[in-house]
Formats: C-alpha cells, sequence, structure tokens
C-alpha cells in the first residue's frame, strides 16, 4: 500500500511540475536543463568558444544546453549510461572511476579546458543517508578530475547533497579553487537537498 501511495505521489508531482512541462515542449531531455540555463545566467560560465567536458552527462539535457550555446569550441559528455547523439557533441560511454579517464578526456580536447560540469548521483537505495555520501564521493572524484583538467581560470560545476560529505567537500573546494560558492537553482525541488558547488580558477596549493 505504501509503494502505491508512493507511485501516485510520484506521478501526481510529475504531472504537476511546470520544468518537465517546459522540458518537453522546448525539447529538452530532462528538465535538469533549466538547472544550468538558471546557472549559467548567473554565473556566466558557457560562450561559443567553451571547451566544456560534461560529467554523468545521461540523457542529455546539459549538453543540449551547452551545445546551443558552444559553436567554436568543443563538447564532450562523459557517462556509464549511453546518451542519444547531440549535435556538436562527443559522448564517451565510460566509468569515472576508469584509471585511463583523463588521458582519454585529455586525448580528445588535446589541451587543458575552461569548463566541467557534472550532474553525477549516485544511484538510490533508499536511504538517504547513504545516498547523499555517495554522490558526495562522485563530486570528489569530479572534482579531482576537474583540477587535472582545467585551465588557470576553469570553471568547475557539480552537484552534491547536503549530508555527511558536505564539509569535505566544502573544504575541498575552497582549497583547491580562489572562487567557491553554493547556489540551490529554482528548478532544484525544495524538499530536495541538492544544491551545486560552483568554482572558478585553480589555486596553487
Amino acid at each position: 500500500m505504501k509503494k502505491n501511495k508512493t507511485s501516485k505521489h510520484w506521478l501526481k508531482r510529475q504531472k504537476q511540475d511546470p520544468f518537465i512541462r517546459q522540458s518537453k515542449i522546448q525539447g529538452y531531455r530532462s528538465r535538469s536543463a533549466f538547472k544550468l540555463i538558471e546557472m549559467n545566467e548567473k554565473f556566466k560560465f558557457i560562450n561559443k568558444n567553451t571547451n566544456m567536458l560534461d560529467l554523468g552527462s545521461s540523457p542529455g539535457g546539459w549538453s543540449q544546453v551547452a551545445s546551443k550555446k558552444i559553436n567554436n569550441g568543443k563538447i564532450l559528455a562523459v557517462d556509464l549510461k549511453p546518451m542519444e547523439k547531440i549535435d556538436n557533441v562527443q559522448f564517451l560511454k565510460v566509468n569515472i572511476n576508469n584509471s585511463d579517464i583523463f588521458d582519454k578526456i585529455y586525448s580528445y580536447f588535446n589541451k587543458k579546458i575552461d569548463l566541467v560540469i557534472s550532474d553525477m548521483a549516485a544511484n538510490t537505495t533508499g536511504n538517504k543517508n547513504l545516498d547523499s555520501y555517495r554522490t558526495g564521493e562522485l563530486c570528489i572524484k569530479a572534482m579531482d578530475l576537474a583540477q587535472k583538467i582545467l585551465n588557470q581560470d576553469g570553471v568547475f560545476l557539480s552537484k552534491l547533497f547536503m549530508g555527511s560529505a558536505f564539509k569535505e567537500i566544502d573544504e575541498k573546494a575552497n582549497k583547491c579553487f580562489k572562487k567557491v560558492i553554493k547556489y540551490k537553482p529554482s528548478p532544484s525541488r525544495q524538499e530536495s537537498k541538492e544544491i551545486y558547488i560552483y568554482c572558478k580558477g585553480i589555486s596553487k596549493v
């Protein structure tokens, strides 16, 4: 009975969600596209010349947003799950934990890049604390990769959840980047512990 009620609540929320309706109208693959649109309007990190890495890209909402703005740079999308083709986006199906992931990414750009975005989240287990921690681990992995691949003024933007890993992520970000801002875009559901961390400028540690 509880599962049935949960399913009904989910369906009702989906139908009432204005960002889901807008994503269908505008042809975006996910409502998360509007999160990136809002954050880019605030922080202005995507332009026509941007070289960008999109981690946890599938189904491709963020890459779609970027592909409409970037026409003189490169976009590489990375995910374990498959992703349908997007114009001007190269897709790499690989695990972020693979030891050779940096070499594969660097060989595509052949230089350091401007932007790393990550909307990665761990598969849900039903245990919110565990899910938050595991998503935090993915954020740290993405940050480690960003430090290696970003140029000196590069930007790293990642999802994380408020929870046990938050302090570690915040401390690491402030150590590794010159500017760090936590931000919750309006398309993020209010009841969600999801926030985004915007980091700019590599610090010389």
